[in-house]
């Protein structure tokens, strides 16, 4: 068996990053094809040293675009690629615009796709991720469900019991596996003189939030407002998008501490410490719940919804009092919840899935 491991964006990097490990480890035959979504490439091979993992055997290196624009370029490059390759079965994982260039072009030439974290809706069509992440569910051949709601979502549209698999998410094995890592290579504390359980940690890059004067306004209104009620430190690693579009709309950032993107080693030490994460991220919402580091979502809507049901996390929006507010009741409960997301075993799962198949 041959499997090709399709990624694009320093999240999907992370994920898969245990099933990349474990194909090493029973020395399969696979390739890594990174499609070059988001930053440049040369910058994500960072990533790739820091986690320790082989090197992507082919770049497609599109940058940024339109949807349109974007996905076109990505199924021309993977096209070509499978041509040459000829895998087996294509793995693509969440919710971007690799993922589903990656099985639609998989599923025209008659290649299994296997969807890895499949089944998460947050049922808003406003989002982009959550149109790709629908129709990849509906022609992929392998389903990967996190959760038992994600596996339910995916038997409820219809899709055959047969193609879904509920075998935790691979985010699991990735906090696991990298924070070790992190521990002998990074000390992003002492980088920052900060102290642990003593600062805030705060990331929003989401389209709907940075994108809107409106929003992006009330989110720093709420981190400032926050500061002022606390009088404890806001780390705020900023994404090239957010500060293009902060310097655009004439914001300040007054009381913030900003860093620039950090790699994920330091930034999930940084999770780990944090006395309370503020951020528009799901892959956050997930690796905040696993560590056991309460989660304000500046969101409307959330398709991580265990983190709501154990209590990890509370959605609240963008308006100032609703983050305040949000922070008092995180800080005021217990942390006590229990893990939905697996046992740090998924990718072995997977594999077990796909030789057996």
């Amino acid at each position: 068996m041959k499997i090709g491991i399709i990624l694009g964006t320093r999240p999907e990097i992370i994920k898969m990053s245990p099933l990349i490990r474990e194909c090493e480890k029973r020395n399969l035959k696979y390739f890594i094809l990174h499609t070059g979504q988001h930053y440049s490439y040369e910058m994500d091979l960072a990533f790739f040293d820091d986690l320790e993992l082989p090197k992507p055997k082919y770049n497609l290196d599109v940058g940024s675009g339109s949807h349109a624009e974007q996905t076109g370029k990505i199924m021309v490059g993977i096209e070509e690629i499978i041509n040459k390759e000829n895998p087996d079965i294509v793995l693509v994982q969440g919710d971007t615009n690799t993922v589903l260039a990656g099985a639609l072009t998989a599923s025209k030439m008659h290649i299994k796709v296997g969807h890895v974290e499949a089944g998460l809706r947050s049922y808003d069509r406003r989002m982009p991720e959550e149109i790709n992440r629908v129709i990849t569910d509906h022609i992929s051949n392998y389903l990967f469900a996190p959760t038992k709601i994600a596996n339910d979502n995916l038997l409820e549209e219809g899709i055959g019991r047969h193609k879904v698999f509920m075998t935790g998410n691979t985010i699991v094995d990735a906090v696991y596996q990298n924070l070790k890592i992190a521990e002998n290579k990074v000390d992003i504390l002492k980088d920052l003189d900060i102290q642990s359980k003593e600062y805030f940690l705060i990331t929003a890059h989401r389209a709907e939030n940075v994108d809107s004067r409106e929003r992006l306004e009330k989110i720093l209104k709420g981190i400032v407002a926050l500061q002022k009620e606390y009088s404890l430190p806001i780390i705020f690693p900023i994404h090239p998008r957010t500060e293009n579009r902060i310097r655009e709309f004439g914001f300040s950032l007054d009381g913030i501490r900003t860093t620039k993107p950090l790699g994920f080693l330091d930034f999930l030490q940084l999770e780990a410490n944090a006395k309370l994460v503020f951020t528009d991220s799901g892959g956050v919402q997930e690796e905040t719940c696993i560590m056991g580091i309460p989660c304000i979502t500046l969101r409307d809507n959330t398709e991580r919804p265990e983190t709501l049901e154990v209590g990890s996390n509370m959605l609240a929006g963008v308006e100032s009092d609703s983050i305040i507010q949000s922070a008092k009741k995180m800080m005021s409960e217990e942390k006590n919840w229990l893990n939905p997301f697996g046992d740090g075993k998924t990718a072995e799962k997977i594999i077990d899935i796909l030789r057996i198949r």
